[in-house]
């Protein structure tokens, strides 16, 4: 089993800090040769450079970077772990950054994020939202702790993820009052009705469209949209029909002033959690995870 040399970490992230390994010897009061004997042992270790020169000044590879984030998360924890165990406060939230993928209705990614804010008596969540794709590469960066999304990761992306199912769940038709009638010999009374439907390309989008055809359903495309919140606004206004997770059936109801219409179980949301590491780790997403598939998913 490979280990990590904490000593050396620990010069390597006083330099970046320090700026120099001058400046980072008198901080750590070590002599510059050192200092220089360890970074390139733990560069050894790794298999790869950290710091490159430019002029007189030491300045982070991209792998240096990624190496120092680890080593502010390690660092920081060590300092909360002494407090804990002095039974001081740590001064310190934890902290959780969740990309959430912008097909997942607002609703939904309320309902999944809720219980990281109570992992901890102290929780700041960061979320970050948009395309799948974008929010992997930020994954790859360790720049988000967990991405939330209605797809797994694609297979063959340059990404180390592993995919954490949360749940799965059927889909809900909702319409205006005014469109109510729908309701009346559902599912065929949807054909030649207005539709508002999520992007093509989208797991609900495509699971709607096998469901249209294997009934014979050919309702008329009244609109489709990148933002699920969108298309309910337009919804709640009369100007189709549109499907949405049954799980936020009664929220949606509520929310946009519509009525269900119709549900199937044959259409599946499906929803996961998409991390770099094979098993949860991180309290905030433990939670996110466990409640999904106890509560909200059961």
């Amino acid at each position: 089993m490979e280990w990590l040399n904490y000593h050396h970490l620990l010069y390597f992230w006083t330099v970046a800090r320090a700026g120099s390994i001058a400046r980072a010897g008198e901080e750590l009061r070590l002599s510059q040769p050192t200092i220089s004997n360890q970074l390139k042992t733990l560069e050894g270790a790794l298999g790869q450079k950290l710091f490159e020169r430019q002029g007189r000044r030491l300045v982070l590879t991209d792998v240096g970077r990624t190496v120092l984030r680890y080593a502010d998360d390690i660092f920081r924890t060590g300092r909360e772990l002494l407090q804990a165990v002095k039974g001081l406060p740590t001064g310190e939230r934890l902290r959780v950054v969740v990309g959430v993928a912008d097909v997942i209705p607002k609703l939904v990614a309320e309902r999944l994020l809720r219980p990281a804010m109570a992992a901890a008596r102290d929780v700041a969540l960061v979320c970050r939202e948009g395309p799948l794709p974008q929010l992997l590469a930020q994954l790859a960066l360790h720049e988000l702790d967990v991405v939330l999304s209605d797809a797994p990761a694609p297979e063959g992306i340059k990404v180390r993820a592993f995919n954490h199912p949360l749940g799965d769940c059927g889909v809900t038709f909702f319409a205006s009052p005014a469109l109510a009638r729908l309701r009346n010999g559902f599912p065929r009374s949807l054909d030649g009705a207005p539709a508002l439907l999520p992007s093509e390309g989208t797991a609900l989008r495509l699971g709607l469209e096998r469901w249209f055809e294997a009934r014979g359903i050919r309702p008329a495309l009244a609109g489709e949209f990148d933002d699920s919140a969108l298309l309910k606004a337009f919804g709640a206004r009369g100007l189709g029909f549109f499907a949405a997770p049954s799980v936020i059936e009664r929220e949606v109801a509520s929310q946009f002033g519509v009525r269900a219409i119709g549900r199937t179980d044959e259409v599946r949301e499906r929803f996961y959690a998409i991390s770099v590491e094979r098993r949860l780790r991180h309290p905030a997403v433990v939670a996110i995870a466990d409640s999904a598939r106890e509560r909200t998913f059961r």
